[in-house]
């Protein structure tokens, strides 16, 4: 089968107004929640019988994360007569990739995505999640002539600039963020900058950050630095530190805990300071955390300044930013990780994901069992968990206190 050239390949407008104005209200129908809208609206405050209810200030859907769907969503409408293909998950949150799969769109793995894609051709749609996609994958879905729809998220789009930039200038990008993450993959790729001869190196943790700036000062062996990183999705092709860690720009992984990525950015910057006799001008940074990202760290930090008995985070287990406001709360208070109101199996038993041990695990808690005792739950979630969840979840709550659905709802009235 041949196949057109690059330059024939577009990029593909699936947001008509006649389209959209479909979407937004299937949308609407599978993840708004009226009732969760009504909580808002007292405040995120909540008060039956014993029980209370606080929301966060900020929390579920962002912009680029409703952009995402609704173009996922308006894909499948347009191309309804093709196979549309999406690389890996839209965003992490298995409700909506579940519907995505309903809807007939085919999720490729990470793992095959070099593969499958250089399998198809112009007669296929190929959805590019929020998250980005690794340039050699771009570059085969344009030699094939396949159809994009691209929902990449305009932060991460701006993280891209920033390494490149780098690159351009002969800096290495420092990339605070998970390395298997479909973003820090995306914009590792972008960091070798145009040519292909940038460099990159991605750290997770002030562990991480200490070996570098240890090199940095003192430098050592090389193979040693490099083997306390892993493999090689963790830093560029040919990567030596002690030729590319003279210059560096810091970057993150947009869903990062900001006060880390802050320390990160100081340790980074004091190391080559003290290398340079004070001299900083081999060393740049740019805030690249997402707004919304730092929106729902902020208003968790509001919600934790009331008195809480336990605290629910709501998301995908998969989920970055969703897994730093677990960090946040486990500071403070009993903090769940839930993926959905089925979690809350009792009174007394709660199905959640450890982050310490990495796995689903069932804790037992007697904070809800007494109907007696005064209780007050706060709940928040990520960037990428829908609002029909969070209803799920409080209603299951006050369920569980002896509260039916049929009275929340009512006390959620305008008076």
């Amino acid at each position: 089968m041949s196949h057109p050239p690059a330059s024939t390949t577009r990029r593909v407008n699936v947001r008509t107004p006649e389209v959209m104005q479909r979407v937004q209200a299937e949308v609407q129908r599978h993840y708004r929640s009226p009732l969760v809208e009504a909580i808002r609206a007292r405040g995120g405050h909540l008060e039956i019988g014993n029980t209370t209810l606080r929301l966060a200030r900020e929390f579920g859907f962002c912009y680029g994360v409703e952009r995402a769907i609704d173009l996922a969503y308006a894909a499948r409408r347009v191309f309804n007569d093709k196979r549309v293909l999406l690389l890996g998950e839209i965003i992490h949150n298995p409700e909506v990739n579940r519907q995505l799969t309903a809807m007939g769109v085919q999720s490729i793995p990470i793992s095959e995505h070099e593969q499958t894609v250089a399998t198809l051709g112009p007669e296929d749609v190929v959805i590019v999640p929020a998250f980005g996609a690794e340039t050699s994958i771009m570059s085969t879905l344009k030699e094939r002539g396949t159809q994009i729809v691209d929902t990449t998220c305009g932060d991460v789009m701006s993280v891209w600039k920033r390494v490149r930039s780098y690159a351009r200038e002969g800096f290495t990008s420092i990339i605070h963020g998970k390395a298997s993450h479909e973003e820090t993959r995306a914009t590792a790729s972008r960091a070798l900058g145009d040519d292909g001869k940038g460099h990159y190196l991605v750290v997770l943790t002030l562990e991480d950050v200490a070996r570098v700036c240890d090199f940095i000062v003192n430098g050592g062996d090389t193979q040693v630095f490099l083997n306390h990183f892993g493999g090689v999705s963790s830093h560029s092709p040919g990567f030596d530190p002690t030729l590319h860690l003279k210059r560096i720009g810091v970057a993150n992984q947009t869903t990062m805990l900001k006060s880390e990525t802050e320390e990160i950015q100081r340790r980074l910057r004091t190391a080559i300071e003290q290398r340079d006799a004070g001299r900083g001008d081999n060393f740049q940074v740019f805030d690249t955390i997402c707004g919304a990202t730092q929106d729902r760290q902020d208003g968790l930090f509001d919600l934790l300044r009331h008195p809480l008995d336990l605290l629910l985070v709501v998301g995908g287990y998969n989920s970055s930013n969703t897994t730093h406001l677990v960090e946040i709360g486990e500071q403070h208070l009993p903090t769940f990780f839930i993926r959905t109101s089925e979690c809350l199996g009792s009174v007394t038993e709660i199905l959640h994901f450890d982050l310490h041990h990495k796995s689903e695990t069932t804790s037992y808690t007697d904070r809800l069992a007494d109907p007696q005792a005064k209780v007050t739950v706060g709940i928040t979630a990520g960037a990428s968990c829908p609002n029909n969840l969070i209803e799920d979840t409080v209603l299951r709550v006050f369920e569980l206190r002896g509260i039916p659905a049929e009275t929340v709802h009512q006390a959620c009235k305008p008076a």
